[in-house]
């Protein structure tokens, strides 16, 4: 996060930072006099810094291509320690649902992350979560359309919204990803490279299409987050 601010450092550790110790601490101290535990998971999220690190066997990359920032992955990782001190169905709600325990307001939700954070979450909400919704909702008229034609086999229409989207099929894309990257020419990716590759796709998509066709694309994904959204409120509505 070098170019959005200073509040995660440029490391990749296997030791906790001073900063993630104080972070670790902080939440633990806030929930046991009282707060409650998730506006205190937020102001640990601000204290902390590294944007990487290994625990527990797993390698958790926080910053995607240093510019966007995956909060909920770094919540888990929280989470973690402080597991016995929340309720279980929140915790699971949050992590798994996106379903936070109370409401905030962007402005609240800006204050207790911090600025820098909450600008490079906004990256990871544009650049990738909204991302991954514009490929499946372009997949999904590729299929209406064949379908309103009559054809029987659908094809392989994820393949052919990254064709429309991006000039090129999916392993294209990917192989070139990787050389560019400098990464192992495996089959399958990381989470962490799969992120990094729709970050990298969302930024192509901008430099190589006109204006009018970025302003489209955004509207259909825009769209797309509204229907999400929606959804997630009736779940969540229900399972209340």
């Amino acid at each position: 996060m070098a170019e959005v601010g200073s509040s995660i450092a440029r490391r990749q550790i296997s030791e906790l930072a001073p900063s993630d110790i104080e972070a670790i601490k902080h939440l633990k101290q806030a929930i046991s006099q009282g707060k409650h535990w998730y506006p205190a998971l937020l102001e640990a999220i601000r204290l902390w810094d590294s944007i990487e690190e290994d625990y527990s066997g797993r390698h958790y990359q926080y910053l995607i291509a240093n510019e966007a920032f995956d909060w909920l992955l770094l919540a888990e990782r929280l989470c973690e320690g402080i597991h016995h001190l929340i309720p279980q169905q929140e915790r699971i709600n949050l992590l798994f649902f996106d379903q936070p325990p109370m409401e905030l307001s962007t402005d609240e939700f800006k204050k207790l992350i911090g600025n820098a954070k909450y600008q490079a979450y906004l990256n990871y909400l544009y650049g990738i979560f909204m991302e991954r919704l514009l490929i499946l909702t372009i997949a999904e008229e590729i299929r209406k359309r064949k379908r309103t034609a009559g054809l029987v086999n659908e094809g392989n229409t994820i393949d052919e919204a990254y064709q429309q989207l991006y000039g090129d099929s999916e392993q294209e894309l990917a192989q070139r990803f990787k050389r560019e990257k400098c990464y192992l020419r495996r089959k399958s990716m990381s989470l962490s490279e799969l992120n990094e590759f729709t970050y990298w796709l969302f930024k192509k998509r901008l430099l190589c299409n006109d204006k009018s066709r970025v302003a489209s694309d955004t509207k259909k994904a825009l769209l797309a987050l509204h229907h999400y959204l929606e959804r997630k409120g009736q779940t969540s509505q229900e399972r209340s």
